[in-house]
C-alpha cells in the first residue's frame, strides 16, 4: 500500500471520527432560535440568582450553541436542586420551572406526601439526535432540551425513571402523571416506551415541528387518568379510573393529546421520523 493511499485513508478515518463525536458540523442554526432566545433575554424572564449564573456565548461547532447560556444549579426559585449543573438557553428555563412547580411538586405531594428535593437531569450537549453520527442536530445542542433521569424526595427516598416506569404502582402513576402533563408545557415529550433511546429518561424540549409552532409530539401513547389539573391549580375528581400499568405504544410519534372531560387523553398518530 503506497504512502499517498495510507494518508488518504487516515484523513477519511479522522473526518469520520470527528463527525461521530459531533464536532464536525456544517449546518447552521435556524434563525428562529436566536430570535426566540433574544426575546426571552429581553423580557427578563430569567434573572441571575445564586442558582442561575450567566455564561459566555456558545457558538459552534456548526449549529450548536446559544447566545446566552445559563448554568443552572437549582430550579423553581432554587427550591429543587439539580444533581449536576445544567446548561440551558433562556426559553427553556421558565418552562421547566413551571412544570416543576405546577406538576412535579403537586404530583409528589399527591403520590408520596412529600416534595421533590433534587432532579437528576441532563442538558446541553453538542450532538445529533440519538447520538448518531449523521442526521439532524439534537435539541440538546441548543440548550433547548432536558432529560429527566431520576428524583430525590425530601424524605430521602430516591427513584429513577428506568426503574419507576415499570416499578411499583405508585411510582408508575407518579411518572405517568408528570409525563402526560408535560405534554402541555413542551413541544416534544418522549418517555420510556417511545423508542429504544429513551428507555431510562423523560426527554422534554421546545423544538418547532412546523412553521406555526402548533404541532406537539408526545410519546408513547398511553391511556392515563390525570389527577392533577395544573391550569386550574387543583386536583381532579378522585373517582377517575386508575392509570394503566403499561403504556399503549405505537410505531409512530404522537401529536400531543388533548385532555377529555374525564381527565384521560387520546393521542393521534403522526410519523415524524427520528427522535431527540
Amino acid at each position: 500500500m503506497n504512502t499517498r493511499l495510507v494518508k488518504r485513508l487516515c484523513a477519511c478515518a479522522f473526518l469520520l471520527l470527528v463527525a461521530g463525536c459531533g464536532l464536525f458540523r456544517f449546518d447552521s442554526r435556524a434563525p428562529w432560535r436566536d430570535e426566540v432566545e433574544q426575546k426571552c433575554l429581553s423580557s427578563g424572564q430569567v434573572q441571575i440568582t445564586p442558582a442561575i449564573e450567566a455564561s459566555r456565548e456558545l457558538d459552534g461547532p456548526g449549529a450548536c450553541g446559544m447566545l446566552q447560556p445559563f448554568r443552572v444549579s437549582a430550579l423553581a426559585e432554587g427550591s429543587v436542586a439539580l444533581k449536576s449543573k445544567a446548561t440551558l438557553a433562556c426559553p427553556m428555563i421558565p418552562v421547566v420551572d413551571k412544570w416543576v412547580e405546577e406538576v412535579v411538586q403537586p404530583a409528589a405531594k399527591l403520590y408520596y406526601g412529600t416534595r421533590v428535593a433534587e432532579l437528576n437531569a441532563g442538558s446541553y450537549s453538542c450532538r445529533n439526535q440519538n447520538n448518531t453520527w449523521f442526521g439532524d442536530a439534537s435539541e440538546h445542542a441548543f440548550g433547548n432540551a432536558v432529560d429527566v433521569m431520576g428524583f430525590r424526595f425530601a424524605d430521602g427516598r430516591e427513584m429513577s425513571v428506568v426503574k419507576g416506569w415499570k416499578g411499583q404502582t405508585r411510582d408508575q402513576e407518579f411518572l405517568r402523571e408528570i409525563f402526560v402533563n408535560a405534554c402541555d408545557y413542551f413541544t416534544t415529550v418522549l418517555a420510556p416506551g417511545s423508542d429504544a433511546y429513551h428507555y431510562n429518561h423523560i426527554h422534554m424540549d421546545l423544538a418547532r415541528h412546523d412553521a406555526y409552532n402548533q404541532r406537539r409530539i408526545c410519546k408513547p401513547k398511553i391511556q392515563f387518568a390525570r389527577k392533577i389539573d395544573p391550569k386550574a391549580n387543583r386536583l381532579l375528581a378522585v373517582t377517575q379510573p386508575p392509570a394503566t400499568d403499561e403504556p399503549e405504544i405505537t410505531g409512530a410519534l404522537q401529536d400531543a393529546p388533548l385532555p377529555k372531560a374525564d381527565g384521560t387523553r387520546e393521542a393521534k398518530s403522526v410519523d415524524l421520523g427520528g427522535v431527540y
